[in-house]
């Protein structure tokens, strides 16, 4: 009778720990899908992004950044990242903003330490694209409630992809030659 009980608190500990879904495993599970550009930005490049959207200095503080998008996705393939996206802010995140609409899901959840957000993840599906990123670090929660808003959302995520792009592939300058 002992290992009866035994075994089903372990079971019940093992379910419970077990329902809850990362964002890195979010972002494991579906960087290497047809049509995504994901990219995890490492520590010597955080530097480079501080100009990418000075409106929100959010680069300041960062620990951890993650970056995917889902190009051309088809209705179902949208509905399915909606939920996956959203067992993984219910997990420890609280919504900050969420706005669900037939043509547009955008949601901004969020772990707080005090009045400072710590993570944040934020998710905008449209018919066509769907965009999230992670970050980690110490930040103001009004510049993270900014996502909410499509043009700043949409700003940078352009610039962001835009800076990366050109910090991976630098272009040659002729002029240099290191023989000289």
């Amino acid at each position: 009778m002992k290992y009866y009980k035994l075994l089903v608190v372990l079971v019940i500990v093992l379910v419970s720990c077990g329902s809850s879904k990362s964002f890195q495993s979010f972002f494991d599970a579906h960087k290497t899908d047809i049509g995504v550009t994901a990219f995890q930005v490492p520590n010597f490049m955080k530097t480079l992004y501080s100009n990418i959207s000075p409106k929100q200095n959010m680069f300041d503080n960062l620990t951890d950044f993650k970056f995917i998008t889902f190009n051309n996705t088809s209705l179902q393939n949208q509905k399915n990242l909606i939920n996956e996206m959203n067992v993984v802010a219910s997990s420890k995140f609280t919504d900050m903003y969420r706005k669900n609409t037939v043509e547009n899901t955008k949601i901004i959840s969020v772990k707080e330490l005090g009045n400072v957000v710590t993570e944040a993840i934020v998710f905008d599906s449209k018919v066509d694209k769907t965009t999230v990123f992670y970050i980690k670090g110490q930040f103001d929660p009004e510049k993270i409630k900014a996502f909410s808003d499509d043009s700043t959302f949409e700003d940078f995520t352009k610039n962001l992809q835009n800076e990366y792009q050109i910090n991976l592939n630098p272009p040659l300058n002729p002029s240099f030659n290191p023989n000289n």
